[in-house]
């Protein structure tokens, strides 16, 4: 890499680092280039992205932005995982590591918090933002849904009485 494609380099990672909702830093030794490929596309359907970077330049690019915290993390064969959605990439990266167990996630960040391997654990087993809104949308629905009975009961139990008096009348 040259001088200018390593200035753009950092320069593209620390916009990234800025603008990232979450990123999560692993090692992959080990991890065959087919794993790695499905890895990154999984990621890519899910919205985030996979890089692999000079450990050093990744330092750099980590300057002056809220992730500094995990500098200490850049040790090593590292690859870093980054999304918008704050829990899309601990998701993926979580969900890899348990079927491929080369990948060791080393830890991360969210905005301005630093999390280790548990931090990243717990984060992707919050449900996802489209699950959320779902849920929301049927405790919204449920108290209109409960209403409606309610207000349709008494009705019902006057047609029951009356069908009750109706049967009674024709047995009589």
């Amino acid at each position: 890499m040259e001088r200018a494609e390593k200035r753009e380099f950092v320069t593209e990672l620390n916009e990234v680092f800025k603008a990232s909702g979450s990123v999560v830093v692993a090692h992959y030794a080990g991890v065959t280039v087919a794993q790695m490929n499905d890895f990154r596309s999984k990621m890519r359907a899910a919205g985030g992205t996979v890089k692999v970077a000079k450990n050093r330049l990744a330092k750099i690019a980590l300057q002056g932005t809220e992730s500094e915290g995990i500098i200490d993390l850049f040790k090593g064969q590292t690859l870093i995982a980054f999304s918008d959605d704050p829990i899309t990439a601990p998701k993926v990266v979580m969900d890899f590591a348990k079927t491929n167990d080369k990948l060791v996630v080393l830890g991360g960040s969210m905005g301005a918090t630093t999390l280790n391997a548990e931090g990243v654990k717990s984060l992707a087993t919050l449900p996802s933002l489209d699950e959320l809104r779902a849920k929301l949308l049927g405790l919204l629905n449920a108290p209109a849904t409960r209403v409606a009975t309610v207000t349709a009961a008494p009705a019902s139990q006057l047609a029951r009485v009356f069908s009750a008096y109706a049967k009674k009348d024709e047995a009589a």
